[in-house]
């Protein structure tokens, strides 16, 4: 069970805010978890260390850690640790640009680079496989939709957060 008994439940009668909020989200959760679980049976990586390796395939000159965490949503010190599992996995390099030690900025090693490729071939295809039922004209009013929502839940922030 997921959180879809939640927009079924009398509580939620009445309120298509909250249940259009819950059922993106159980949506959301449903995918991630099985994109989670074919990245680790198939790659023996991570959600994180995929969103990592994306991030990095963007960008040819690298990223400075913070701007890495400041990317993936992830703290400083976990995105510490995954540079330095990617690292040892030979995925990803570190250097300090000129000497600077405060400094740190990682990028994808040609090891990396295909390694990213595969996987991303293999999530696009997941993705495509667990949207196969639901007909392209769909997808597209979706995206059009869902942008809307996006947009009014932008306009309503109290801080100065990214979305």
């Amino acid at each position: 069970m997921d959180l879809e008994f939640i927009v079924q439940g009398a509580r939620a009668q009445g309120k298509p805010e909250l249940k259009l909020w819950l059922r993106l989200l159980s949506t959301t959760k449903l995918i991630s978890q099985e994109i989670r679980r074919r990245l680790r049976t198939e790659f023996g990586a991570t959600l994180p260390q995929f969103d990592l390796l994306a991030q990095l395939d963007r960008e040819a000159d690298g990223l400075r850690l913070g701007e890495l965490s400041r990317r993936t949503m992830v703290t400083n010190g976990n995105v510490t640790g995954l540079v330095e599992r990617l690292e040892a996995d030979g995925l990803v390099e570190r250097e300090t640009p000129d000497g600077d030690r405060r400094v740190t900025v990682a990028r994808l090693t040609a090891r990396g680079k295909a390694r990213f490729a595969e996987m991303a071939t293999a999530h696009e295809g997941w993705l495509r496989d667990m949207m196969g039922d639901v007909p392209e004209e769909l997808i597209q009013s979706m995206l059009r939709e869902v942008g809307a929502l996006k947009a009014s839940a932008r306009n309503h922030l109290s801080g100065d957060e990214d979305a």
